[in-house]
């Protein structure tokens, strides 16, 4: 209890201050109700107050003896990934309470997108259930592919003579290389589309975006001044 705040309430409210939040919401729609009606309008509630209300909210002790369940506290989580780990479905084992669980991460998940472990929170009290465990997924870009939705852009340096003669060149993606034709004249910051070629829909098995390749023309550098004299001679055509 080195938290202040929370020392205050376990002061207060002892070993349920965990929900005093709950209880004072409560005591104020009691308090406004009242006033109309002439009953307790000020001051403190009383601790039997205080189990009264939680009596009623989480089933408290009755004449069986029984006494009051409370939920356990939901625990939050972050994983990082890499594009290529988002890409594939595959497993991760964590350790939680000192609990190893295995989590299956399907392909195609989100940066930044949240998803729920039922009952992997914190313990419940008197038999009451567990909380829930929350994942929030933090995935970053690849040195060469770039993700935006379902869809993949990269950006491809291109020789001029390449860009001028066409011709064919190899590319990396994230599932092995493809072979692209270029179509001669191809001009710089051309862009064409691969359907297909992009990161797999998430839970949708089989579907993919498109993958979209912005040409470069790469201009050359340090000429003989034999090919300056044959750019001079193209030039002049």
């Amino acid at each position: 209890m080195s938290d202040p705040e929370k020392r205050k309430k376990f002061d207060q409210y002892g070993k349920d201050w965990q929900h005093a939040e709950e209880f004072e919401k409560q005591k104020q729609y009691q308090q406004q109700s009242s006033g109309t009606r002439g009953t307790r309008s000020s001051g403190a509630q009383s601790g039997s107050d205080f189990s009264d209300f939680f009596e009623s909210m989480f089933g408290s002790s009755t004449g069986s003896g029984r006494q009051a369940k409370y939920r356990g506290e939901d625990y939050n989580a972050e994983i990082h990934l890499n594009l290529i780990d988002a890409f594939e479905t595959h497993q991760q084992t964590l350790t939680v309470n000192g609990k190893k669980i295995r989590i299956t991460i399907p392909a195609g998940i989100e940066n930044g997108q949240i998803i729920k472990i039922p009952g992997h929170g914190g313990p419940g009290i008197n038999g009451g259930p567990n909380g829930d465990l929350y994942i929030e997924f933090s995935i970053s870009n690849h040195s060469i592919l770039k993700r935006l939705g379902n869809n993949l852009y990269a950006n491809i340096d291109l020789d001029i003579y390449k860009a001028v003669l066409g011709g064919e060149i190899t590319i990396d993606t994230l599932n092995g290389q493809v072979k692209l034709k270029v179509k001669p004249e191809t001009q710089n910051g051309s862009r064409i589309k691969l359907k297909g070629k992009g990161f797999p829909v998430y839970k949708n098995e089989g579907q993919f975006g498109d993958l979209l390749v912005t040409f470069s023309i790469r201009i050359p550098t340090n000429l003989t001044d034999q090919q300056k004299e044959l750019f001079k001679q193209l030039a002049k055509t």
